[in-house]
């Protein structure tokens, strides 16, 4: 069986088509995720980052091209199944949160577990244990509005975790964060890749960010562009690495 928990195959993302404003944001792009990476994919804006996430997500459809997760061909499911599919394999975590305002923490990190109609009480044992490891479990009936942005950050960590995924995508997870509560998050983010061996894939802007990933894939004009390892350099020889492929790419942009 191959490691690869995520394989694409000439992934290519239209929009607009057969309009005036037709667009190819992504151009027949070919990666693979090896079960346990942590990846970071980085790029200008307007690069096509975002919109490739999504494609391999199952957030979005690619025009064409091909997407396997768990050797599973995502464009051949059925929108119902795509949606099972989603909250049975996949964890979110987003720069903005996406609570429920309506709904309490503990009902926000229960809405996976509820859709695959999991037992109340397993549901109960499951957040509490969540919640207590993320230092929220005061925080439960709160609602979203009541709690800090570390607080919601931490809740939609738990409801990123409560199905036990295979794989987490957290597109620019710390972007609403400070330094404290950022650094916080990127070290539980390393702990579960480390030591549970959940697969992430993180899209950032920050060197420093991207150095707690074991790779790096950087994308250009919809292409990618440069890959690196981390391998056995440290993390501050990894972010120096970081560091040097976006000043090139930014000494780039003047002698275009």
């Amino acid at each position: 069986m191959s490691e690869h928990v995520l394989e694409v195959k000439n992934l290519k993302k239209v929009y607009g088509i057969h309009t005036a404003s037709e667009f190819e944001t992504l151009h027949y792009i070919n990666f693979t995720c090896d079960n346990g990476e942590f990846i970071c994919i980085m790029g200008p804006s307007g690069s096509g980052k975002s919109t490739f996430i999504n494609n391999i997500s199952t957030i979005d459809n690619p025009t064409s091209g091909k997407v396997y997760i768990q050797g599973v061909e995502i464009r051949t499911m059925s929108s119902n199944e795509i949606g099972k599919f989603r909250y049975e394999n996949l964890g979110f975590i987003f720069q903005d949160f996406n609570l429920l305002d309506t709904h309490t923490i503990y009902e926000n990190i229960a809405m996976p577990l509820s859709l695959k109609k999991v037992k109340a009480a397993l549901i109960h044992d499951k957040i509490q244990q969540l919640a207590q490891s993320m230092n929220i479990d005061a925080l439960l009936k709160k609602y979203p509005h009541e709690c800090s942005g570390g607080q919601r950050q931490r809740a939609a960590i738990c409801r990123a975790l409560v199905n036990d995924p295979k794989i987490i995508i957290a597109d620019e997870p710390t972007g609403n964060l400070d330094s404290v509560n950022s650094n916080e998050l990127l070290k539980l983010l390393q702990q579960l890749n480390q030591e549970n061996g959940v697969t992430i894939i993180m899209v950032s802007h920050d060197s420093l960010i991207a150095s707690y990933s074991t790779r790096l894939i950087y994308i250009k004009d919809g292409l990618i562009d440069q890959t690196l390892e981390r391998k056995d350099m440290t993390q501050e020889e990894y972010f120096q690495r970081i560091v040097e492929i976006n000043a090139t790419q930014s000494k780039d942009v003047f002698h275009q």
